[in-house]
């Protein structure tokens, strides 16, 4: 794939197809793009799992990367649960039957070309861009699709998540929460999600890259959508997790 001048990045869709269909539809009233990045954390959550890797897959010039929920539903791998107190304690059972319940619901609704989709994507994905230079995208860091970078994160160690991606410009998603910054020389841009915003704003986000020889300019969009229906779909499927999902839709906390 090449690109003129145009990159979309989007990521942390969480199988939010309403919210991806009202992103899709704002980018295209800004003109089609050369190329779209998918940073991963592409079906888990939301009901709309199989519908929205259709969805993306149906994208013209996309590429895309696996996130740590593609992860978990192709491998059996899941989030490890960290106990700080007696009453985290308490809850541990009640916390991994959800978790368990959320991703077996998930896998219950995929096909097998779903499965087989997420199962190759790539780590990571990288682009040289004529007169700019190379770019490149992670799910979370360079070291792993986890750790968890938010954007008030020092340069140190924004530094050191990404020390080992040789590129001018990085992409990435994970936190949930929109990030422009620039350490060593190497700007860092986090895209937010689609899906499930999670910095107070329950609206979602992607990014645009203009690039115009040596310069690109970086513009974060929010865009609106219908989250009741997303809630009211959730309460008619009786989605497992769907207690977790809708208060973070509600607050985008």
């Amino acid at each position: 794939m090449s690109i003129r001048n145009r990159l979309i990045a989007i990521s942390d869709l969480h199988g939010n197809l309403p919210a991806l269909e009202a992103v899709l539809a704002d980018v295209v009233s800004r003109g089609q793009p050369d190329l779209w990045w998918v940073l991963g954390d592409l079906a888990a959550f939301c009901p709309w799992p199989t519908e929205t890797i259709a969805r993306l897959r149906a994208l013209p010039n996309a590429a895309f990367l696996q996130g740590n929920t593609d992860r978990y539903l192709v491998t059996g791998q899941r989030p490890q649960i960290v106990i700080h107190s007696e009453e985290d304690w308490d809850n541990l059972r009640g916390w991994i039957a959800e978790r368990d319940a959320n991703f077996r619901w998930t896998l219950d609704h995929l096909t097998y070309a779903d499965y087989a989709f997420l199962r190759e994507l790539p780590p990571r994905l990288r682009i040289e861009v004529p007169g700019y230079g190379a770019v490149a995208a992670v799910h979370a860091t360079a070291h792993d699709d986890e750790t968890f970078m938010p954007p008030d994160t020092p340069d140190e160690q924004l530094a050191a998540a990404f020390d080992t991606i040789d590129a001018r410009l990085i992409l990435c998603g994970h936190t949930h929460r929109p990030m422009d910054r620039t350490v060593n020389g190497v700007r860092i841009v986090n895209d937010g999600s689609v899906g499930m915003p999670l910095d107070g704003d329950p609206r979602p986000t992607y990014v645009q890259l203009d690039f115009d020889g040596p310069d690109c300019q970086v513009t974060i969009h929010r865009v609106d959508y219908d989250r009741q229906a997303v809630i009211a779909e959730l309460e008619r499927v009786q989605h497992p997790a769907r207690s977790w999902v809708i208060q973070r839709l509600k607050t985008a906390r």
